[in-house]
């Protein structure tokens, strides 16, 4: 069988399935390669092989320092609103032969992730002055 280049793997994958924008693909290629780029940095165990949990992670801290605060925006455009559709990606990904996968790897493992809320609004809401104070009470303060 003669390996297709990701281009064309791209094409093949959004054709068949057209939830989600083709750069969420390219991201998560991306997202791939920081992943291990961080483990590697901070010196862990050179692996082959990035958990489910681990991959969130890296989408995680790769999305804020590349996007910040528009993070929601653009996974928005791209149709990727949960961690349940980073999984449908990544395993469109395994399917077209692009990425690989264990035999304990499941989309399961996605699904369980953290929220999107959590994970790319909290970190830019600003902070209260002071803990229990209401906001108006604080603006004349």
């Amino acid at each position: 069988m003669q390996k297709i280049g990701f281009a064309e793997a791209l094409d093949r994958i959004v054709k068949k399935d057209a939830r989600y924008d083709r750069e969420a693909y390219v991201f998560m290629r991306d997202a791939l390669d920081f992943t291990i780029k961080q483990q590697k940095k901070n010196k862990e165990e050179p692996k082959r092989h990035v958990t489910p949990e681990q991959l969130l992670d890296g989408v995680r801290h790769f999305a804020l320092k590349e996007f910040g605060p528009m993070v929601p925006t653009v996974f928005g455009y791209w149709g990727v609103r949960s961690c349940g559709d980073i999984g449908e990606i990544v395993f469109n990904l395994i399917r077209s032969g692009v990425f690989g996968k264990t035999e304990n790897d499941s989309i399961e493992e996605f699904k369980s992730g953290y929220d999107f809320h959590s994970a790319f609004v909290e970190p830019f809401l600003p902070e209260p002055v002071k803990a229990g104070t209401p906001q108006s009470a604080q603006k004349t303060q």
